[in-house]
């Protein structure tokens, strides 16, 4: 497998998209919706499954789809060509704030394990699988379930980390213990398991949970200080109520604000 030799560069601090410049015929797959901008003599073309070498023919590309389709995400994958002489660049947005990692999956032993959702896009012949758990008890609370995205190849690949992202790096035998949704990716050679937090007030009040993910070295995991998902209960808990009536911070204070601004609902 030997993936398009992509050159790129990554702007902007907490709401970042990279920029990859592509030779004559050169391409690079990404997921639908993170699309920013290209320049003249790039051909856009949306395909079945990841693009990889590995489905070219048709019940390839079936079964291409397929994994796609078992990790939640879209049947199809977005392809950008460079189709004309000389260098183009195209760009790729994070969908939320956050940090994107840039992965050179040969310096990673040709394969990186990361969230369903972390993803961004990847030089052509990049291959996008699943990852299945052979562990019951990862599955069944490991906040991901049994099924993560594989990343494999020998190209360079770009992941989304939400918030900030801490890079670390395990000896053969170190343990670290991280909230599941905070988990970005991890390399091959990393054990990831998960360890039953313990203690019946920390189970019934401590709030962050039942479950720990227990990543063993050695290798580099990437960790999000803000998981989509704790984002997203945020914003759902701070959305109006009570069939649209919103009381605001304070109840009386923010319905006074709400007056004060215009707007007379209670």
């Amino acid at each position: 497998m030997t993936a398009h030799e992509i050159d790129y560069k990554i702007y902007g601090e907490e709401m970042q998209f990279v920029e990859v410049e592509l030779d004559p015929q050169e391409g690079v797959i990404a997921e639908p919706g993170t699309f920013m901008t290209m320049e003249d003599g790039i051909k856009m073309e949306t395909i079945f499954g990841d693009g990889s070498k590995n489905d070219s023919s048709f019940m390839g590309k079936i079964f291409g789809a397929g994994k796609r389709l078992l990790t939640g995400e879209s049947l199809f994958m977005t392809v950008f060509y460079n189709t004309i002489m000389g260098k183009k660049k195209v760009t790729f947005a994070s969908p939320y704030p956050g940090k994107i990692i840039p992965l050179d999956l040969s310096l990673n032993g040709g394969k990186f394990i990361c969230q369903k959702d972390a993803f961004l896009c990847a030089a052509k012949g990049v291959s996008i699988g699943i990852e299945f758990s052979r562990r019951l008890g990862r599955g069944l609370f490991g906040g991901e379930g049994f099924i993560m995205q594989k990343l494999e190849g020998d190209g360079m690949a770009f992941v989304h980390a939400g918030g900030t992202m801490m890079k670390k790096e395990l000896l053969p035998g170190e343990r670290l213990k991280v909230d599941t949704g905070c988990i970005v990716g991890f390399d091959a050679s990393v054990n990831y398991d998960i360890e039953f937090v313990g203690g019946i007030k920390n189970t019934l009040f401590g709030g962050e949970g039942v479950f720990f993910a227990t990543l063993t070295g050695p290798g580099t995991v990437y960790i999000q200080s803000l998981p989509f998902s704790r984002l997203a209960n945020r914003v759902i808990a701070a959305a109006p109520k009570m069939g649209g009536k919103d009381k605001g911070e304070g109840s009386i204070l923010g319905g006074l604000g709400n007056l004060l601004d215009g707007d007379n609902r209670f």
